[in-house]
This record gives structure tokens, sequence and C-alpha cells, in this order.
């Protein structure tokens, strides 16, 4: 009886592991090899790796918004050290040169001509014309996380910019701290669309006042363009940046996920399925997902990293983000992602600094994706990496961090917002 029970946990762990990384940014169908080491060994190893690299340890000030089917949305807030007085516009500047398998540079002279329609005067407050006795916004950042992650995932990048600029990092509904979805509780669907209002709530919350750049890795870019889409007028006066990394404005359907045409087509016709029936038997497959950890690891390995030589605390710290998030959320959200068709939203986007950033060996995302998004901002720059998969943002953190800053040094430039001098050291030895 044990046994047969044992089996069922097995069976049913196999497949939660598979559909839970495909949430995060993985598939089903891999032939993946089992560790040699026992269970227990293994875990010593994990706790000894969680020791060696504290990754997700950074805190801020704490907050909460309010969304509107009333789910609270955690976020918290890492403040700037003090600011330089605003400097001249970007369009008047050198910009920073870029390396590593950048593919077009970004057009320069953004402002020229747009400080009248873009609201830099009134909703971001750095107009040409401000008065000199109502100096302007400081600039806020932004961080959307992705699917089966949280704001955690922002680490590498958040102990760089920490007192370079005003950031806010957010957890996605049913996601870290935040509350479930008390639509999702009711039994409606999760939507896209609804994280781009809930972004909204938290740019309320958060971020007031003054400019903001937003950030999104994944499921977090697909936030951003939702938001772009239902508040063009918000995107109008107040963003004055934005940054897209290994994401996808739609057509995620034609995704292979690295396995053969025939296999990338039976998986997604029967996952959504799966994933209902698994949400309902939700404790049956945590536990099978405990009992078959190792497999897991090997399966987030392969489909979140694109080279064989990442940190093993690294592995780990995604592993435990991907860990943590229940299997039944993954089955509310799952569907969600090939209903994502945002092409237009970008257009609202054009016209600001932009960084579109993607991994050279994203299997889940794959650079395609962020070309075409790329191509429809012409004033975007895309950042292809070498070598690395879809936590690019793990993976190659020394790329991913400078580049981030280089965009938010421009963004607070072209609205003349006030730039703390650590964003201004981290900008000037990227470029040497």
């Amino acid at each position: 009886m044990a046994e047969g029970a044992g089996m069922k946990w097995e069976r049913a762990g196999l497949v939660g592991a598979a559909i839970g990384v495909v949430a995060a940014g993985a598939a089903a169908g891999v032939a993946i090899e089992r560790a040699t080491v026992g269970r227990g060994t293994r875990r010593r190893a994990q706790l000894a790796l969680d020791a060696a690299g504290p990754y997700g340890s950074l805190r801020g000030a704490p907050g909460s918004a309010v969304a509107e089917d009333g789910t609270e949305l955690y976020y918290e807030t890492d403040e700037a050290d003090e600011a330089e007085p605003a400097s001249e516009p970007a369009s008047e500047q050198a910009g920073p040169s870029r390396e590593a398998g950048s593919v077009r540079p970004a057009r320069r002279g953004w402002l020229r001509g747009r400080r009248a329609d873009t609201g830099a005067g009134a909703g971001a407050g750095a107009g040409p014309d401000q008065d000199a006795q109502d100096p302007p916004e400081p600039l806020t950042v932004v961080f959307s996380h992705g699917y089966c992650l949280n704001q955690d995932s922002w680490h590498f990048q958040r102990a760089l910019l920490r007192g370079a600029v005003r950031a806010v990092y957010w957890d996605q509904r049913s996601h870290g701290r935040s509350e479930r979805g008390r639509d999702q509780l009711a039994g409606e669907p999760a939507t896209i669309d609804q994280l781009g209002r809930d972004l909204k709530a938290v740019l309320d919350a958060a971020a007031p006042r003054g400019p903001v750049v937003l950030v999104g890795h994944s499921m977090g870019g697909m936030t951003v363009m939702a938001f772009a889409d239902q508040y063009p007028e918000y995107v109008r006066e107040r963003v004055a940046g934005v940054a897209l990394v290994s994401t996808s404005s739609g057509k995620l359907a034609a995704d292979t996920l690295g396995l053969p045409a025939a296999g990338a087509r039976a998986f997604r016709a029967i996952a959504p399925g799966l994933l209902r029936v698994m949400g309902r038997q939700a404790e049956l497959v945590e536990r099978g997902r405990r009992a078959t950890a190792e497999l897991f690891a090997g399966v987030i390995k392969r489909y979140s990293f694109g080279s064989d030589d990442v940190d093993p605390a690294v592995a780990r710290f995604a592993e435990r983000l991907i860990e943590a998030t229940p299997i039944d959320v993954v089955a509310e959200f799952y569907p969600a992602f090939t209903a994502h068709e945002k092409v237009g939203a970008l257009a609202v986007l054009d016209g600001r600094p932009a960084l579109v950033l993607a991994g050279g060996k994203d299997l889940l995302m794959p650079s395609a994706h962020s070309a075409e998004i790329a191509a429809r901002l012409p004033d975007a720059e895309l950042l292809v990496v070498p070598g690395a998969g879809h936590l690019v943002l793990f993976e190659r953190p020394e790329v991913v961090g400078p580049a981030l800053a280089a965009l938010v040094a421009k963004a607070a430039d072209g609205v003349r917002a006030p730039v703390p001098r650590r964003l201004r050291e981290l900008t000037a030895a990227a470029d040497a």
C-alpha cells in the first residue's frame, strides 16, 4: 500500500515538475539524467548552497497596493542616495557603448520635438520651462518579475542599483508575498491584462509622482505591455523609459520549447487540461514534486540557463524560487500566455529610451521575440547575450545590470530628473 502511494506521488511529481517548470520557463518531455546522489545528500547540499549564496535576502521599505478585485499586492522600495542636479538631455550627450552581443544601437535624439507631447512638464515634472523653484521629481524604476518567480529574482540587479536610483520591486498577484488573487480564488481566470492593471495599482501607491522607468522580465515584460495598452495616457505623461527582458509580445503558441515540433504541439494540446486537473489535486502534486526534486532541478537548469557552468548556488536560487510557487497558481496562470497578444501596445511605448534584452540560447522565449519587439521600437537598443538562457538576469548579471543602469541614466537625463552620483559612477564604469 505504501509502495503504491509512493509510486503515485512519483508519477504526480514528474508531471508536476515538468508543468511547474514550463510555467517558470521550462517544458516537459525532455530526457534528464537523474542525479546519482541520495536524497539526503542532495538536501544537505541544498542547505549548504542556500547558506553560501544568500540570494534573495535584500529587503526594502515594505508597502502594499490594492488591486481592483481587492487583492493586496506587496512591494518594497529602495530609496536613492542624494542626487546630483539634473543634467542635459541624453540626446545631447554621447551614449554608452554596448558589447556582449549587441545587435542594434538605440537611435539618438528621442527628446527632440517630444517635450510638449510626452507630458514631461506636468506628469513627469521635468519640462524645459519648469520653474527653478519647483525642482524635478526623482525618477523611480519599477521592476516586474516573471512567472513562478518573485521580486527576489532581481537580486543581482537590486544589489548593483542600491542607492543609485529609487526602485520599487513588487510581487505579482499569487506570487511571493502578495496575496493570492481573489478573482482566481473565486474561479475567474488569470489574465495578462489583469496584471497590467495590478501594475497601475502599484504605480499609484509606490510612485504617485515623477517619471518612471518600467522594467519587466518574461511575464513581467508582458505585464508592462498590457499596462501600456490600457493606460496610454499614463505612458505618455509619466514613462521615461522601458526595459523588456526575455519576453514576448505574442505568438507564444508557435514556439517549440526546444522540443521536436510534434512533441511541442502535443504538449500544448494536453497542458491546459492537465494543469486544471493538477490544480485540483495540489497537495498530491506538491508531494510528488518534493519526491522528484532531483529531476525537477535538472529540468530547471536545462530550461533556465544557456550554459553548463552556472554557479551551483545561483542554480539553487532559481530552483528555490520556482519551488515556492504552488502548482495551483501555476495552473491558474498558464493559459494566459497563449492568449497574450500585445504587438499593438508597443506603439504606445515608442519614442522613449528602451532596452530589449534576451539570452541567445533562451529555449522558452527565443531571442527572435525580442528582435521583433525591438523592430517595433526604433528607439530601443537590442542586446542579445550570447550563450545565456531565459534567466539571463541570474546567469549574466554583469551584462544585465550595467545595461539597465545605462538605460536609467539616459531616461533620467531625457526628462532632466536628478541623478544620484552612484548611477553616474555605474554608467561611467560600464563605458570604461
